[in-house]
Order: structure tokens, then sequence, then C-alpha cells
């Protein structure tokens, strides 16, 4: 569910959006998007099951992510950082990394903003590029 305000504001419950399956035994629920009228960034949620990782890949622009439960590592510059928790990483444009979900019995979750509407996802092994809103069923 999602309300908006007079103003413009919006408050979005989570448990009430529609949540995109990635493959893989990742998902993701896109919350602030273009929908509501964002102009400079997009936010959403990725869940992994137990021991998931995603490919490698970059953007088009900056990306932060906040670890919001689980054991993670950052796989970036040919190295593995641990994550715990409330952790937060800062990604520049066009650096390939991946996340990996350090746990083989809990999920993990992470809370990603992207540093504009039209972000886009080049995995790096076929060089496909896409946005990312094509993981959430809209262009």
């Amino acid at each position: 569910m999602t309300m908006k305000t007079p103003s413009g504001a919006a408050l979005l419950k989570p448990e009430t959006l529609l949540t995109h399956e990635r493959g893989g035994g990742a998902r993701t629920t896109p919350l602030v998007s273009r929908d509501l009228g964002t102009t400079s960034f997009i936010t959403g949620y990725t869940s992994f099951d137990p021991g998931v990782e995603i490919p490698f890949h970059s953007h088009n622009c900056q990306e932060s992510v906040v670890l919001m439960e689980g054991d993670a590592i950052l796989d970036i510059d040919g190295l593995e950082y641990q994550l715990k928790p409330h952790d937060v990483t800062f990604i520049p444009p066009n650096v390939n990394h991946r996340f990996r979900n350090l746990s083989k019995t809990n999920p993990m979750k992470i809370l990603w903003i992207y540093a504009t509407p039209e972000a886009t996802r080049t995995l790096t092994a076929t060089g496909q590029t896409n946005p990312v809103s094509a993981e959430h069923g809209k262009h």
C-alpha cells in the first residue's frame, strides 16, 4: 500500500507492495520509483535466499546499499568485504561488484539506492545492459 499526502510525499508499506522474482533465489521489491514522481533516485529491497549470490555487474550511476538482514559478502575491486546488518556501501558508476549471502541457512536482505531513475545494470560476464526497472516489469 502506498499513501500519498497532499504535498506529494508518500508512505510505503513494503509488505503490501509487489515483489518481483529476479531468478536464482533473488527477489526485488521496488520502493521509491518514477510512479511516485521521483526525478533523482530510486530505491528498493532485494532479498537473497540462503547461499545465493548475484552475478558480477555494474551500474551507470552511483549506488548505495544497506545490509538490512543477514550476513553478506561484497565482492569488489578483486577483494571480499564481509558485511553485517546496517553496514552501508557506496559504489561509483561502472564498478563491477556483486553481493553474496554468506549464510547457507538464513536469508539476506539489502536496501539499494540508485542515483537516477534511469539506472542500468550491465552483467560483467555478457556485457548485457538492461534498465534496473526492467526487473520490476517497468521500463
